[in-house]
């Protein structure tokens, strides 16, 4: 099937190159491999927490004293539930690093309304042995402590009761200065003055302004230690807002209602399972053990131990977290995100519940799991529960949370390593196929030049053989040396075909000399028959053949004729005009004119070859002219150039034969002149460029007849006002 268009294919350093970046196919397979090892390793983790959750779980199976070990029950106190803290919380009165831990948690006190002032909101929670409490108090003046005072209980403050470890009754004072910082008191029963003179510095605190709102946020923390085992525990805010009287105006308490009981109870963790979970715990990895009523009862460990060097190694920037997150996109775009969630779980699961609520539940119904939870966008951990029973029913789970980071910190190195590698390798794998494909094209190229150089624009051969690529070992060796022995083989064969001539005229100038002869020697001895036609038409072909042969011989050895002769200084005009003068005797039907060049035009050449070039080019106009049209020769000076025009009236010839008329062996003169064998205009071209000029051949511009133009240099140069091309200097011939 024939194409609208040649279609080469690319070239080979592009095919090369294409082969390297085929290569790329190398590190995305070694991606896919280290993805494979995460999941096996996530995977052999996941096994081992979940093995840990269960010999964990083992130590608590019928324990269900444990559970319910509280002092007395929850209804004979008015319960305060600190929540488990997941994140390290700031004091700076802002509660959104409490996290899940503030949604709908908050405890309020005073009026039913809460827009009375010293009521509050009060959120407790407790992480890493320490109590915190972030409070939203009404209060539409807030009165600080006047340093001038030894007295406390003048100014807002806040009031803590509980009962200490040693079992003795505790009382502290959070006092507020206009630094907003809170400061903590030991008072004296009358709640009046400071039982120790300094402050107690493990007590810490903030106090914020609510910019237009009658509303103050306290955020303080107080650890564990203060609080005894049974963990009561009580609070008030006073109210003062006179700056002058500083009389207390109200207070309100989380105190209970009951007058039999003074102190809340704190729901905190259990002490004597935590005391059995203590040990257990290990680096990079918290244990959590929660009852039925999903209350966390123990807290042991954490999951990231070195947060300032995972920040620096994972921080947004580096090589290692680009090429995470290059990882990530890969992997969703090609692989798929891959949840660790099951479809069937996912169906019947809350549409906004977290894997670690869903780890709680699951684990409660009864069935261990484990699954991966993404903390942050620099966090990842593995969540392991697996169900506390008693007499068939669930008490409680254990929940062994680890982080990946080993293993995701494994990944992100071999990645890197991968990658730099592999960029490497590629690099000098492609580096190495673009030189070897610059040394072969550069080859290539060489052997291209060199094949070229050895025929001319004629299509003579110049040399024999090759000179580059003959001795090298490879395919390109091969191919040098096939065509070096096939120009071999062709410089032979030309050689035959330019010597035939000689050996041709050789060869029958013996015969004819011999018909010659007889054919004389045969009028002689009867003259009655010299005059007979057919003895006339004998003599005209011998005649003929001995032209013929004598012109095949003279254009063979040409070349070689012209390099013997010596050329000499002549007027181009004067051998011009002399020779168009004796053109009339040679062709008496035909008409001659010619135009001269005003000014002398010297060049120096061989006149016998000027003539013997212009006889051919005539004979050529006459045999082509129009009959009663003249032939005209006209010579013009360029510069350093003369011009010879030769032009006669006659068929115009197309642009295949101009571009072909002056090559051996060629001639357009048709099938009735099969003794013309196209060396006329072949010896015209020779001798033009003998003499360093050029030769060409155009149609007239009306196409009325043909031109052949003949350029050659002058000794002497002669600037002229007018510089015509040839196709201009033509127009006079109309």
């Amino acid at each position: 099937m024939k194409w609208g268009f040649n279609f080469r294919g690319p070239r080979l350093g592009t095919k090369l190159a294409l082969m390297g970046l085929a290569l790329l196919v190398v590190p995305w397979f070694s991606y896919l491999q280290l993805v494979e090892m995460e999941r096996l390793l996530i995977q052999g983790q996941s096994q081992a927490q979940l093995l840990t959750a269960e010999g964990i779980s083992t130590l608590f199976n019928g324990r269900e004293d444990l559970f319910n070990d509280l002092p007395v029950t929850l209804e004979d106190f008015e319960p305060l539930y600190a929540q488990p803290l997941e994140n390290t919380i700031r004091l700076d009165g802002n509660a959104e690093d409490w996290g899940k831990a503030q949604d709908g948690n908050y405890l309020s006190f005073g009026s039913p309304a809460g827009t009375q002032d010293a009521d509050f909101d009060l959120l407790l929670g407790e992480r890493a042995d320490y109590l915190y409490a972030h409070m939203r108090i009404q209060d539409d003046r807030l009165v600080y402590r006047d340093t001038e005072y030894l007295r406390l209980d003048n100014a807002d403050h806040i009031r803590l009761n509980f009962i200490g470890a040693g079992g003795q009754d505790g009382r502290m004072s959070l006092v507020f200065d206009e630094s907003d910082m809170v400061t903590g008191f030991a008072m004296d029963n009358e709640w009046r003055y400071a039982a120790i003179g300094s402050a107690d510095n493990r007590v810490q605190g903030v106090l914020r302004r609510v910019a237009g709102a009658n509303e103050i946020v306290l955020e303080f923390r107080i650890p564990l230690s203060l609080l005894g085992s049974r963990q009561y525990f009580g609070l008030t805010f006073v109210d003062v807002d006179d700056v002058l009287q500083r009389d207390v105006v109200r207070s309100t308490q989380t105190l209970p209602t009951k007058a039999d009981q003074n102190f809340n109870l704190v729901v905190l963790r259990t002490p004597e399972v935590r005391n059995i979970v203590q040990g257990l715990g290990y680096s990079g990895a918290k244990i959590l053990v929660i009852d039925s009523l999903q209350r966390v009862r123990a807290e042991v460990g954490a999951t990231r131990q070195q947060t300032e060097e995972d920040d620096t190694t994972i921080r947004a920037g580096t090589v290692t977290r680009q090429l995470t997150r290059a990882g990530d996109f890969v992997r969703s775009v090609f692989l798929g995100t891959g949840s660790d969630q099951d479809p069937a779980q996912a169906a019947i699961s809350a549409p906004q519940e977290s894997p670690a609520d869903r780890a709680i539940r699951i684990s409660l119904q009864g069935d261990p799991i484990a699954l991966r939870n993404r903390v942050s966008s620099n966090e990842e951990i593995i969540l392991a529960a697996h169900p506390i029973v008693s007499a068939d029913q669930v008490i409680g789970t254990v929940i062994v949370e680890q982080n990946i980071d080993d293993i995701l910190r494994f990944q992100r190195t071999a990645l890197e390593q991968v990658l730099l590698l592999s960029l490497l390798s590629l690099f000098a794998i492609f580096l190495a196929l673009i030189t070897f494909a610059g040394r072969l094209a550069w080859r290539i190229r060489n052997l291209r030049r060199d094949a070229s150089a050895a025929i001319d624009v004629r299509g003579r051969l110049r040399r024999g053989g090759l000179l580059n690529e003959i001795n090298a070992g490879d395919e390109i060796g091969d191919l040098a040396r096939s065509v070096s022995n096939m120009l071999e083989k062709l410089k032979q064969h030309n050689g035959f075909l330019e010597n035939m001539p000689r050996t041709l005229r050789h060869e029958i100038n013996n015969p004819l000399n011999t018909l010659s002869t007889s054919l004389q020697n045969l009028a002689e001895e009867h003259p009655d028959i010299d005059s007979s036609k057919y003895l006339e038409s004998a003599k005209r072909g011998v005649n003929r053949i001995g032209s013929i042969v004598q012109n095949l011989a003279d254009a063979a050895n040409l070349e070689e004729a012209l390099e013997a002769e010596e050329l000499e200084e002549i007027d181009l005009n004067e051998l011009l005009a002399s020779y168009v003068a004796n053109c009339g005797g040679a062709h008496a039907k035909a008409r001659f004119e010619y135009h001269g060049s005003p000014a002398p035009a010297r060049a120096l050449v061989s006149d016998f070859r000027i003539e013997q070039m212009l006889d051919k080019l005539i004979d050529n106009a006459v045999d082509f002219h129009r009959a009663g049209t003249p032939i005209r020769v006209q010579l013009e000076c360029f510069g350093d150039l003369a011009q010879i025009v030769v032009a006669n009236r006659g068929a115009a010839l197309s642009k295949n034969k101009l571009n072909t008329i002056f090559d051996s062996m060629v001639s357009h003169r048709g099938p009735d002149n099969r003794l013309h064998f196209g060396l006329g205009l072949h010896v015209v071209r020779i001798i033009a460029e003998h003499h360093g000029g050029t030769v060409t051949a155009v149609n007239l511009e009306d196409q009325s007849g043909v031109a052949f133009v003949i350029r050659l240099p002058l000794v002497v140069s002669f600037s002229k006002p007018s510089s015509m091309d040839s196709d201009r200097a033509l127009r006079a011939e109309r």
